[in-house]
């Protein structure tokens, strides 16, 4: 039985990051293991109410954040939350991601190898300069499997009465501010990763980006705050 559980725990880590892999058959999801890598290959039926379906709230992230008594945990969602990385690209950040000078973050997707790069908010520049001097920016949970980080935040939300929601849910929620704010679709594009080879080739740490964090983009001039802080 605690193998089973272990499985469906590292199977619902990979449904958030690999969701193409699954599809809808009635009230369940059917994973195609295969795509898993595992050694033998069966279907597995899994309940919808184990999948994530939707983008977290603003409210829900601040009551997570309020109840975390783990200094870097809470970064972690705070950087998910302001970047709207997937939590297997944030878990692999490092210090050589950071671009000081230009104030931008660059880093290649595990899951498409394309590369994401944004410019950081003072409030960004603010957590990341709480994190180790040199390193990885998240020693002891970059170091968990991406199932061990997903069970953490799921039991966390359940203290709360939050279910719905997963870590990838925070890359949802950047998706839809994005919109809100009106930031333009490149922009979002190529902060997400959601980059052409073109884009791929042209970008190397360094490069000046002029493009504005959506944290920025939110606080125009002449703009109503869409965000509590």
């Amino acid at each position: 039985m605690a193998a089973a559980t272990r499985a469906k725990r590292r199977l619902l880590a990979y449904v958030e990051e690999e969701g193409p892999f699954v599809f809808e058959g009635g009230r369940s999801l059917f994973i195609d293991v295969r795509a898993f890598e595992l050694d033998h290959w069966q279907w597995m039926k899994i309940p919808l109410r184990d999948v994530t379906r939707r983008a977290i709230t603003a409210d829900e992230a601040q009551q997570l954040l309020a109840i975390e008594p783990h200094p870097e945990w809470k970064a972690f969602l705070q950087l998910l939350w302001h970047i709207g990385a997937a939590q297997v690209d944030l878990a692999a950040l490092t210090h050589e991601n950071i671009d000081w000078p230009n104030r931008t973050l660059s880093y290649t997707r595990r899951k498409t190898g394309t590369v994401a790069v944004q410019r950081f908010s003072d409030t960004v520049a603010a957590i990341l300069r709480e994190r180790p001097a040199s390193g990885p920016l998240s020693p002891h949970f970059g170091q968990q499997e991406s199932a061990a980080r997903a069970t953490r935040f799921t039991d966390q939300g359940r203290k709360l009465g939050i279910v719905g929601v997963g870590l990838h849910s925070y890359r949802y929620a950047w998706a839809e501010r994005a919109q809100v704010a009106g930031y333009p679709e490149r922009f979002a594009q190529e902060a997400l990763g959601h980059t052409s080879a073109a884009v791929h080739r042209a970008y190397a740490k360094g490069a000046r980006v002029n493009i504005p964090s959506l944290d920025e983009y939110e606080q125009r001039p002449l703009e109503a705050p869409l965000f509590a802080a």
